[in-house]
């Protein structure tokens, strides 16, 4: 007998419906795999059967072929248990035939018969409402992100005979198999680090907050202890929170990842990633024989932060050329071609030479030239380009340091009646004006995105510079000899000082500020 279930196969961040066939007939008993299935996929055959005798059900006892249709699309993962599982109950006549009827599926089976959560459900879910399917059975730790997906049934359950029971009577409410969770907001995390926190680095701070209103690419280059860290940290504090469909988009992408659990629930703050120095490019970028996530597409929304850029190797670091360009990473296979959505503000912090101590005035540098070129040779002029702000720090001087401790007491010292860092603006102030900001750039940009994301061939079309600040455009693209690309990110960065401002033209002022964040036009 041939009895027939759907399930789907993860491919990136979507999921590609799978037709389970399973067929009976005579010969040794066996369970043959087919359908370019990979270990995990065949290591099935041992747990459905174990499932199956545990949870009091029959195993055929003959030749058992599974094909998991289309043939060419590579499967992967222990996703296909539960389907396969109730494959061969239809084709033994132990379920009826009817109650798979547009029922999809997808779960790890225990060998007790117990359902463990799978990676990429809610793409499996997505996947399921586009096909038409009516229900979508899963564990019961996944039912909570395949419910995120409106106009579908969730069945949850804990194990096979709880789906058995489920399939058997459609009609029962969903408090029978306990998995039917409503979508749940992710759990509170800690307060955001504040951006008054850092002492001095007023420079720095102003460039954190055009990153975050423009969404601007930043690298900041200073000696150890001048803050950079701290800066970089407080990024994501500053940009608005994320709209319903940012999240979900985000969510997807840590579930075919691996990274969500039931605890977590829908995704609602802007992603942080810092990966160490010794990264891998496909740990950078994604990839694998099946591409998964990587830490590009898992900061997707959010901040990617590149602690010690000059460490990284420059085969790696190149690689981020593209993604940054176009807020996307394709990888290609020879089978497949897979996109994950990347639209990251990329923060990286560099020492300004091995030691760390070039330029500073109080202690002085043990590299030599040598030393110094190889050092910034690992990160190439076109990745440089495409860094919107590049900004140089020093170290705090000890009245920024002291000042907080001053006020304490309303103590008088060598610090009284200067401006300190001691009402230096808070998180929240900052975020303030970066919402208004981006509220103003949302209603003169195409598809409401932030200046950075501006097309180049609309740049003419959205920004408005007076006579004076065209000037002094045309001067710079003359003195320092900058690319087309860095030119026009020079626009947009002025655009940004000016929607902070509140400003409609782009001013000679704007043009000013925006030139002293290209630290690096005329070498390192």
């Amino acid at each position: 007998m041939l009895a027939r279930c759907k399930t789907a196969s993860l491919r990136g961040l979507d999921a590609r419906p799978v037709l389970v066939e399973v067929d009976l007939a005579p010969g040794l008993p066996g369970l043959q795999l087919v359908g370019l299935a990979d270990a995990a996929v065949q290591e099935a055959r041992e747990r459905v059967r174990s499932a199956l005798r545990h949870s009091g059900l029959k195993v055929p006892l003959t030749r058992v072929v599974v094909n998991l249709a289309p043939a060419d699309l590579r499967k992967e993962g222990p996703g296909f248990d539960l389907p396969i599982a109730l494959g061969l109950l239809l084709a033994s006549g132990q379920l009826g035939e009817a109650c798979c009827d547009g029922v999809w599926s997808a779960a790890e089976l225990g060998l007790d018969g117990a359902l463990r959560p799978i990676r990429g459900v809610l793409a499996i879910a997505i996947a399921a409402r586009q096909h038409g399917a009516r229900a979508l059975v899963v564990p019961e730790a996944n039912a909570w992100e395949a419910a995120l997906v409106e106009g579908l049934q969730v069945w949850g359950a804990s194990d096979l005979g709880q789906v058995l029971w489920r399939l058997q009577h459609p009609k029962a409410p969903n408090q029978a198999c306990k998995g039917s969770s409503t979508p749940q907001l992710a759990s509170p995390e800690p307060a955001a680090k504040d951006l008054a926190d850092v002492k001095g680095q007023a420079h720095g701070r102003r460039a954190l907050e055009i990153a975050a209103a423009g969404g601007h690419h930043l690298l900041l280059c200073g000696p150890p202890g001048s803050g950079k860290t701290m800066l970089a940290q407080r990024l994501a504090g500053l940009l608005p929170p994320l709209n319903p469909a940012e999240a979900l988009e985000l969510t997807a992408i840590h579930s075919v990842a691996g990274l969500l659990d039931s605890s977590q629930g829908l995704l609602q703050t802007r992603p942080f990633r810092s990966p160490h120095h010794s990264c891998s490019a496909p740990g950078l970028i994604g990839g694998g024989a099946q591409p998964r996530p990587g830490e590009l597409a898992l900061a997707h929304h959010g901040v990617l932060f590149l602690d010690e850029l000059a460490e990284f190797r420059r085969a790696v670091l190149d690689q981020l050329r593209q993604p940054l360009e176009d807020g996307e990473v394709w990888i290609h296979r020879a089978r497949q071609r897979t996109r994950f959505p990347c639209r990251i503000t990329l923060v990286a912090a560099a020492n300004p030479c091995p030691c760390g101590w070039f330029g500073d005035p109080e202690r002085s540098c043990t590299c030599g030239e040598g030393q110094r070129r190889r050092y910034w040779g690992r990160l190439s002029g076109p990745l440089l380009d495409r860094i919107d702000l590049q900004v140089v720090m020093r170290r705090p001087s000890s009245e920024a340091l002291t000042a907080p401790f001053r006020s304490q007491g309303g103590t008088e010292g060598p610090a009284a009646g200067k401006t300190t860092d001691a009402k230096a603006e808070s998180t929240a102030v900052v975020r303030a004006r970066v919402q208004r900001a981006r509220l103003q750039m949302s209603s003169r940009n195409p598809l409401g995105c932030t200046n950075s994301r501006i097309p180049g061939g609309q740049l003419e079309q959205v920004v408005q510079l007076d006579s004076e600040a065209l000037n002094l455009w045309e001067g710079a693209l003359q003195q320092r000899q900058l690319s087309a690309r860095a030119g026009a990110r020079l626009l947009r960065v002025a655009q940004t000082i000016s929607d902070l401002a509140e400003q409609e033209r782009i001013s000679a002022e704007a043009i000013a500020e925006a030139l002293t964040y290209r630290s690096f036009d005329q070498g390192h």
